[in-house]
């Protein structure tokens, strides 16, 4: 870590880029791949178990470094939700549209604009996206409950994707 000291902030916000196109373009290098050795059926539930490891190890690796304290309820989950590597890569709006709920809306989604800029179809993420936000969600706070708004291989509207949080 040393040799990362001497860069600027606006490297490093460059770097922090980087690294998190990188991680995102690596997943979905492996799903392409398992997606074409096993198919699409097995690809979602090789990812689906993925998420469900990885999604509370980023809440908590959050968590810890930005003392977000646990069950810290929406406004914990909030400010978790921002600190992403998502966050980073795909623009985002979060809403609190009333008192004890939270909307996260994906506006745009790399992962599916690289799956169209391929000529493949829209990655029917759905029950994945509920197993990682739910897994995220829990690890910031327990109480924390998920509802999918909209997510492929539902229609896609002004967002790619839409999750409720509420406590």
């Amino acid at each position: 870590m040393e040799h990362l000291k001497s860069l600027s902030r606006e490297e490093l916000l460059t770097l922090l880029e980087v690294y998190a196109k990188s991680w995102l373009a690596h997943d979905g290098c492996w799903f392409l791949a398992a997606e074409e050795k096993l198919g699409l059926e097995a690809a979602i539930g090789l990812d689906t178990r993925s998420w469900e490891r990885f999604s509370p190890a980023e809440a908590k690796r959050i968590m810890s470094a930005f003392a977000i304290p646990p069950n810290g309820g929406l406004d914990a989950l909030e400010k978790a939700l921002w600190l992403r590597l998502y966050a980073c890569v795909n623009p985002q709006k979060v809403e609190r549209p009333e008192p004890g709920k939270l909307v996260l809306r994906v506006l745009e989604c790399r992962v599916q604009k690289a799956r169209r800029g391929k000529g493949l179809p829209d990655f029917p993420c759905k029950s994945v996206g509920i197993v990682e936000y739910s897994q995220f969600a829990r690890a910031i706070d327990p109480r924390i409950k998920v509802r999918c708004l909209n997510c492929p291989p539902d229609p896609v509207g002004d967002a790619w994707c839409a999750w409720e949080f509420s406590a």
